[in-house]
C-alpha cells in the first residue's frame, strides 16, 4: 500500500521538493502550508509519517505535534532550522520520533522517514471521517474526543469500521473479538453494540453510526466529517 506522507511546510520551493523526492520514494505526499488546519487533516486523512515544520504560520509544529499525541502514535518527524530547540527536540519532550535539521539534504530526508516507518512499521493508524483508530493502542477518538471503550468493544468498533456498509453477521463478529472459538450467547454481540453506541452518541448528536440491518446483524456508515 502507498504511504501517505504529510509535508507540512510553508515555504513552497522546498514543500515542492519534498513532495518530488517522497513521490519518487513511492510515497503519496500531501502539502499543508498553515499549522491551522494540520490537526483535522490527520484525523480526516490518518496519513503513514508526517513531517513537521517547526516554524509555521497560525500554529507552531511544537503545539501541533503536542495535539496530535492525544488522539494517535503515527510517526512524526520534527524539522527545524532554530538550533536553540535542539536539546528539547532531543528529549522527546514533545513526543516527535525524530528530527532534521535546515539546511538539509532530500535524499537524507527520505532515508530518516523511510528508518522512522520501519521502527514504528507495528502501530497502524485507521480514520474514518472524524472517527480516529490507533490499533497500537487501542485509542478511539471521534470528533476528537478519547471515546473510553473496553477492549472487546474497541475490537468490534474496529471490524465495522474498516468496512463501512458492509453487513457482518452477530457471527462473524463473534470470531472476530473472540478469536478462541469460547462459547459466547449471540446476544451478548446485541449488549456489547448497546454500549457502543451509547458511548458515541454521548460525543456525537447523530451517534447512531453502526445500524441494524434486521434479521442479518450490523454495519458500520460512514461519517461525513
Amino acid at each position: 500500500m502507498c504511504r501517505k506522507i504529510l509535508i507540512v511546510e510553508d515555504e513552497p520551493r522546498l514543500a515542492s521538493i519534498l513532495s518530488d523526492y517522497i513521490a519518487q520514494a513511492g510515497m503519496s505526499p500531501y502539502v499543508i502550508d498553515n499549522g491551522l488546519e494540520v490537526v483535522e487533516w490527520v484525523k480526516r486523512e490518518a496519513p503513514g509519517l508526517i513531517l513537521l515544520d517547526l516554524m509555521l504560520p497560525g500554529k507552531d509544529g511544537m503545539e501541533i505535534c503536542k495535539e496530535v499525541r492525544h488522539f494517535s502514535e503515527l510517526p512524526i518527524i520534527m524539522v527545524t532550522a532554530r538550533i536553540e530547540e535542539i536539546d528539547r527536540l532531543l528529549g522527546l519532550e514533545i513526543g516527535a520520533d525524530d528530527y532534521i535539521c535546515k539546511p538539509f539534504s532530500p535524499r537524507e530526508v527520505i532515508a530518516r522517514v523511510k528508518a522512522v516507518l520501519r521502527r514504528t512499521a507495528g502501530h497502524e493508524v485507521i480514520a474514518n471521517a472524524e472517527l480516529v483508530l490507533d490499533e497500537s493502542r487501542y485509542l478511539a477518538t471521534l470528533h476528537g474526543q478519547k471515546l473510553d471503550l473496553t477492549a472487546v468493544e474497541y475490537q468490534l468498533l474496529s471490524a465495522l469500521a474498516k468496512s463501512p456498509g458492509r453487513i457482518y453477521s452477530r457471527d462473524q463478529l463473534m470470531e472476530k473479538i473472540y478469536p478462541d472459538q469460547r462459547i459466547v450467547e449471540d446476544r451478548t454481540i446485541d449488549s456489547h453494540i448497546k454500549k457502543l453506541r451509547k458511548k458515541m452518541a454521548s460525543i456525537s448528536e447523530g451517534g447512531n453510526l453502526i445500524h441494524s440491518v434486521y434479521g442479518v446483524g450490523y454495519k458500520f456508515e460512514q461519517l461525513d466529517g
